[in-house]
């Protein structure tokens, strides 16, 4: 007998859609994510969902890119703050010549510009939050897309729970995707499944550690680091 979910309802997600197409063009990569999004939201998850490219957000790896010769950056207003409330963030993306986009590199760029950032305990900010990634594509690389993404977000903090990756490809070459008529996406068990199973995953994780207030701050605080502790590490030890 499973055990009963527990209540999510305090908890938040955001959801980035690094499709190349801006809204409101189909995208067949939002067709998987809201599959995860009705679930969530269905657990009483407050969730926000957003395309990258919606927004006029600059190259680079500063968190204020207007402080950096850009003009407009829309990241430290717009996207950033959704992202650091968020106990939970969801990457997807399209596969192209089997890789992942150009946008979703350029999140992981933006991402990564903000990991020097630190948690009201003095851990680096995305400690105690919780990350997943979907594929979408008609050709070969969901398990390399995912892969790279999923380094990247728990080399900056993220937490990563079991099975956090899900995706969908038609056959390999010119072909459907996901949404369009006759593709089997929608209704395609594997994927159906393994979205199922990242989302709870997500929300068991997010759970457990919201629940214990986050990463003990012992052992990895860069502050105290930098002043000399060293939290038991020994160079001399033989």
């Amino acid at each position: 007998m499973t055990d009963q979910p527990a209540d999510h309802s305090d908890l938040t997600a955001v959801y980035i859609n690094c499709t190349l197409k801006r809204s409101p063009e189909l995208s067949h990569t939002q067709g998987l994510m809201d599959r995860s999004i009705a679930l969530m939201r269905a657990q009483g998850v407050a969730v926000e969902s957003l395309r990258l490219v919606d927004h006029e957000v600059a190259l680079g790896v500063y968190p204020d890119m207007r402080e950096h010769g850009w003009q407009h950056d829309e990241w430290a207003d717009r996207v950033w703050p959704l992202i650091e409330r968020a106990d939970i963030l969801v990457v997807g993306g399209p596969l192209w010549l089997g890789d992942n986009s150009s946008v979703t590199r350029m999140l992981i760029e933006r991402l990564y510009a903000m990991s020097g950032l630190f948690n009201a305990k003095g851990q680096y900010v995305f400690y105690g939050k919780v990350a997943g990634a979907l594929i979408t594509g008609n050709e070969d690389g969901v398990k390399h897309a995912a892969m790279s993404t999923l380094y990247s977000l728990q080399h900056i903090g993220y937490s990563i729970p079991p099975a956090a990756d899900a995706g969908w490809i038609g056959e390999v070459g010119p072909g459907p995707s996901y949404l369009d008529e006759g593709s089997g996406g929608p209704e395609n068990d594997f994927t159906n499944r393994n979205t199922t199973f990242m989302t709870w995953n997500l929300l068991h994780l997010a759970r457990l550690l919201k629940d214990a207030g986050g990463y003990p701050a012992y052992g990895n605080l860069r502050r105290e680091w930098n002043d000399g502790e060293r939290f038991g590490f020994n160079p001399e030890y033989r």
